[in-house]
């Protein structure tokens, strides 16, 4: 057993996270299934949308100019000279006082210039009596007045949005060139660990970081390339942390400097182990690496700091190598300290609130290993290392687990 040496700054550790954690290539991908993915070349348009001059709604074609005065004590008369359908040609064509029934989405025919909806308009015996006017233009897509052939329409660097795959689709692109999603491994270690679902022998409890873990990965935009429940073996350890095929291994437990925490070292002698513990509470002996070009991230068994390191390190990096903006995907929140916050000059700490009427209360359990706490809160708020604490009242942010507010 020894003791940590000294522990790294939390800004030090981001920033080597920073200067190691480049977005991945691109690579091709369907189109309806780029959702949150990040764009690395633009996206042209080969068509104008729409491609032709069509009804944005049901009613009647002709000239917008013969309605002018319409309306319900001077009803104007139109001949009605045929129909037009979506997805079909029109072959007849409007002419002075004649006016064609026509629906949302087809060709507006030649001769015509706008469209009456069928509210307004009475129908019967072959003609139709217009009740208000309708300008030149009114209530028709113009070709191409959405979209025009050649232009961007979503530029590199761009993470898809539901919208934005809509646009891609409306232009007939059926791929897009994206950036690679990270391959994350799972190595989660301990003997005392037992999957969910076994039987519960004495002394042992029941194993969940992974779940957390798989829900923050794809959260962030990772894919699970593995998990590997492993016991506190070395070769079973160094075996998860060298063999191939991950971009990023996160390692839940046996980071710390106990005689069964295997990974630290196993990570210094694999590869570089550039940073191991850190000045914050919880998560304290959460360290980081690399093994050739796989980034190891070694985060605490004890489930609160397991989540803690995650959001501080391990997601930042994974958020980074998809294209992501690094920064946390929690919803901030100005609010009114109730209690007091204390804490200790030299280490940040990450303090679980709950928020009641707009005010901040932090919750008076703390412990690392009480995952219950993280569920009872609201969110979590982040003493930096030059303070020692909130007094009651005072302005701080908070950053919401729950994606709508308080």
């Amino acid at each position: 057993m020894r003791g940590f040496v000294r522990r790294t700054r939390v800004e030090a550790a981001i920033e080597w996270i920073d200067g190691n954690s480049a977005a991945l290539e691109g690579e091709p991908i369907a189109f309806d299934a780029a959702h949150g993915r990040v764009l690395t070349a633009d996206v042209t348009a080969q068509i104008d949308v729409p491609p032709f001059d069509r009804a944005a709604m049901d009613g009647y074609a002709l000239r917008g100019e013969e309605t002018d005065g319409a309306s319900d004590y001077n009803p104007l008369g139109f001949r009605i000279v045929g129909e037009a359908f979506p997805g079909r040609p029109c072959g007849d064509s409007v002419e002075a006082g004649t006016a064609l029934r026509i629906m949302t989405g087809a060709p507006l025919p030649a001769g015509a210039d706008a469209v009456v909806p069928a509210e307004f308009a009475t129908e019967a015996d072959g003609r139709v009596e217009i009740s208000a006017p309708v300008p030149p233009g009114k209530n028709v897509g113009r070709h191409g007045e959405d979209v025009r052939r050649g232009a961007v329409i979503l530029s590199a660097g761009r993470r898809l949005r539901p919208q934005d795959v809509g646009l891609v689709a409306s232009v007939g692109v059926v791929e897009v060139d994206v950036v690679r999603r990270p391959r994350v491994r799972l190595l989660v270690t301990g003997n005392e660990l037992t999957p969910p679902g076994e039987p519960l022998p004495e002394y042992r409890i029941y194993e969940s970081n992974s779940a957390m873990l798989r829900a923050l990965v794809e959260r962030d935009g990772g894919a699970i390339e593995s998990q590997r429940n492993v016991p506190d073996d070395r070769e079973a350890i160094r075996a998860g942390l060298v063999d191939a095929g991950a971009d990023v291994v996160l390692v839940s437990g046996g980071s710390s400097v106990g005689a069964e925490d295997h990974a630290p070292t196993l990570l210094a002698a694999e590869g570089e182990l550039a940073i191991h513990g850190v000045a914050m509470r919880p998560s304290s002996p959460a360290g980081m690496g690399r093994i050739g070009t796989t980034l190891v991230f070694l985060l605490p068994g004890n489930p609160v700091s397991c989540l803690c390191g995650y959001d501080f390190f391990a997601g930042r990096s994974i958020r980074r190598l998809g294209g992501r903006s690094p920064e946390w995907p929690y919803l901030k929140r100005r609010a009114s300290l109730g209690r007091k916050i204390v804490s200790a000059v030299g280490r940040v700490d990450y303090c679980r609130v709950a928020v009641i009427d707009g005010c901040v209360e932090p919750l008076a359990i703390s412990g690392a290993s009480i995952l219950s706490s993280t569920v009872r809160a609201d969110g979590f708020v982040i003493v930096p290392a030059e303070l020692e604490g909130y007094p009651p009242g005072a302005e701080i942010d908070v950053f919401l687990y729950d994606p709508a507010p308080a």
